[in-house]
């Protein structure tokens, strides 16, 4: 159980998907204009990352190793997050078009997002279990839903501010990013 916790921790703050190992930058830069639009976009990947890390693993560990064919891993893996993406694409137009109208064109991002990718290939180079690669996934998703989330907030309360037109748009919400990034690494003490 300890381990678990420590890989949850690790995966959530201390090896933040975004802000320390740089993946899923489009989605976190495009989607984080909004508190809610970042929140259901953090729910999409939640959702994705961790539905994918369990079928991967699964995939991997009984299919793939097996019949000695574990040199297909990325390719295999980039079809079952596609699939996934696909599947919530079809859930959410359904069920909360608002939401879907929201997400625009970073909904079909998460297909080629690479955090969901890089949390799949992390589970197989760490060579988690089953139940290691789940919470794993779903951590990862919870931090990468956390750093969107904190960035949206930030830059709703910088839409009243006064910048230098050097800074508008893009600079300063890649600053912030900045800024946010060497604030996670404080967790880095942590385990």
């Amino acid at each position: 159980m300890g381990n678990l916790l420590i890989i949850a921790i690790g995966s959530a703050l201390v090896s933040n998907v975004v802000l320390s190992q740089f993946l899923g930058i489009c989605p976190f830069l495009g989607v984080s204009k909004k508190v809610e639009t970042a929140a259901g976009m953090g729910v999409a990947v939640i959702f994705v990352i961790t539905l994918a890390s369990t079928i991967t693993i699964l995939l991997y560990d009984f299919i793939m190793v097996p019949l000695n064919i574990e040199y297909l891993q990325t390719i295999v893996f980039i079809l079952v997050i596609a699939a996934l993406v696909q599947f919530v694409e079809m859930f959410l137009k359904k069920s909360m078009p608002s939401l879907y109208n929201a997400l625009g064109v970073y909904l079909p991002l998460i297909t080629t997002n690479c955090a969901v990718l890089g949390v799949a290939l992390t589970n197989v180079q760490k060579s988690y279990n089953i139940i290691e690669s789940i919470v794993n996934g779903f951590a990862t998703a919870v931090g990468f839903t956390i750093s969107i989330v904190i960035l949206a907030g930030i830059r709703e309360k910088m839409e009243y501010n006064d910048f230098p037109a050097a800074f508008k748009g893009s600079p300063i919400v890649l600053i912030t990013a900045s800024l946010m990034a060497i604030a996670f690494f404080g967790f880095s003490g942590i385990i």
